[in-house]
């Protein structure tokens, strides 16, 4: 079987891949892209996702993947802080943002494909792209492939979900020989991946986030056989499990609730005997949906922790999950992590307080035009993204919860600030907070308190319509409530926990 990735009905080899890729990158050179510069992608997971990956890395520039979701004021803010010369997007997505792609950004269409097409409800015209534009193929096959030797790697910028303020993108040193060859061994021991012919990994994670855009991007370079799934559907994914013998993926804890949610039925009916390694990572899985999940498809279910700034630090698989409920696993060799108090000293095993942790061997990073971010983030050369949790005995780390006010839904990151800063914009209203609460399905949703200027001025549904105009739409709080007086601490902030406390309290967790 020649190896490549499967979409829908359509198939490229990754040597059809690897030469679009070295002409993509004759072509960006030729553009004015070289190392330390930004070439954005607003692609779903499709066949120029990996060529336009691999064409910035062979330039020493650095990838840069907008959110799917972004409206044209989220997507500006990043074309314009990664610095984008060139930005390769799907029609519909290019459609849904082209008031917002800054002047001198040189634009690179790709036709969404039927598959994606059919899984989004793009409509037949937004499918096309608009007369005059340029497509990607066109510029791939006529541009001269690049045969110099690839520079060194930055891989991509991510512009991760922060705890304040707009997303900062995550800006590497280029990665050094020993760094890469530690990585790929990462791969092998946390994911499963490694060059072997019987490998089909299943896709359905975008590879705007982090964590999949790093499976992907190692699946590829290993030459793996990866399957496209559009968009997750849980007995879909069943089916091509079953149909293509996947023996990996990278999921998220939501996937797992979704599936565990199909009829007792539906799940027998499908053969997932091939699965060999699922891991999962990027929020708290439920430590009875984790039992279920290993019940149905054996010890096959790993979870790591970490971050975009930090790769994997902890990790551990299913035996662990079995015998150790709710942890997010042990420190990973080469890895330090730190426990602290209010005044950054270590606590003692078994009790709370800020994780601090360094990834084993990720080059060093900053925020792409804000290192005081990253020095505030910062305990030595260890990094905070905000969580609280503790060590136990055996030095498996439990999280508690989340001393910032980010929220995570269905594995993505969500940042309140953003949110309020769009809806203290709209008429009528005095203040806001928005914060996280329990969700069954996604594990939080955002929920929205509003002091109106006048009682009775505003109603949940304006507030939603207002927010759907400035905000991606999975931003949008599914719950609004409204206040005459929101409580406040001594300064005059608002006293966000009083409003958060009673909806977790109900909910019997913390996190």
């Amino acid at each position: 079987m020649t190896p490549g990735v499967t979409a829908g009905q359509r198939f490229r080899s990754w040597a059809d891949i690897q030469a679009n890729a070295a002409r993509g990158a004759g072509g960006l050179e030729a553009l004015g892209v070289g190392e330390d510069d930004s070439v954005a992608l607003m692609l779903r997971n499709d066949f120029p996702t990996f060529e336009v990956n691999m064409a910035a890395s062979q330039l020493g520039a650095y990838a840069v993947p907008i959110n799917w979701h972004f409206t044209p004021e989220e997507a500006n803010h990043i074309l314009r802080d990664s610095g984008a010369k060139v930005l390769v997007a799907h029609t519909d997505l290019l459609a849904q943002i082209a008031s917002g792609i800054p002047a001198g950004v040189k634009v690179l269409a790709v036709p969404t494909p039927q598959e994606i097409a059919a899984a989004y409800n793009v409509p037949a015209e937004r499918r096309v792209a608009p007369a005059g534009s340029r497509l990607w193929q066109d510029f791939v096959a006529a541009s001269a492939p690049r045969t110099a030797p690839p520079r060194p790697s930055r891989g991509s910028m991510i512009y991760t979900s922060g705890t304040t303020g707009r997303p900062k993108g995550v800006r590497r040193q280029p990665s050094t020989p020993e760094q890469q060859a530690a990585g790929a061994q990462e791969a092998a021991t946390f994911w499963g991946l490694k060059q072997d012919p019987a490998i089909v990994v299943l896709m359905n994670g975008p590879m705007y986030h982090s964590a999949p855009a790093a499976y992907g991007m190692a699946s590829a370079r290993l030459g793996l056989n990866i399957v496209l799934q559009p968009r997750f559907e849980a007995e879909d994914m069943l089916r091509l499990i079953e149909r293509h013998g996947v023996s990996h993926m990278h999921i998220v804890p939501t996937m797992f609730v979704r599936l565990l949610r199909l009829p007792d039925e539906v799940r027998q009916r499908y053969d997932v005997s091939s699965l060999r390694f699922v891991a999962h990572g990027a929020a708290p899985c439920a430590p009875a949906v984790k039992r279920r999940m290993i019940e149905w498809w054996g010890p096959v279910v790993y979870e790591y922790y970490g971050a975009t700034e930090t790769g994997v630090v902890v990790w551990h698989g299913s035996e662990e999950a079995l015998r150790k409920p709710g942890t997010v696993g042990r420190p990973v060799s080469g890895a330090i992590l730190r426990i602290v108090d209010e005044q950054g000293r270590d606590v003692d095993q078994g009790e709370v307080g800020e994780i601090y942790l360094r990834g084993p061997h990720l080059s060093d990073f900053t925020y792409n035009n804000d290192d005081a971010k990253r020095r505030e983030v910062a305990l030595g050369d260890l990094v905070t993204v905000g969580d609280i949790g503790y060590l136990d005995a055996d030095g498996f780390l439990f999280l508690c919860d989340r001393k910032r006010d980010m929220i995570i839904s269905g594995g993505v990151n969500i940042y309140p600030a953003e949110i309020e800063s769009a809806l203290i914009q709209m008429p009528g209203v005095r203040d806001c907070a928005v914060f996280g609460v329990p969700d069954e399905e996604f594990g939080e949703q955002v929920c929205a308190y509003v002091e109106p200027v006048a009682a009775d001025s505003l109603d949940a549904g304006q507030v939603r319509a207002w927010l759907s105009g400035h905000v991606a739409r999975y931003k949008v709080p599914k719950i609004v409530e409204f206040s005459a007086a929101l409580p406040r601490e001594d300064s005059g902030k608002i006293f966000k926990r009083k409003l958060r406390a009673p909806y977790w309290e109900r909910a019997g967790r913390s996190i």
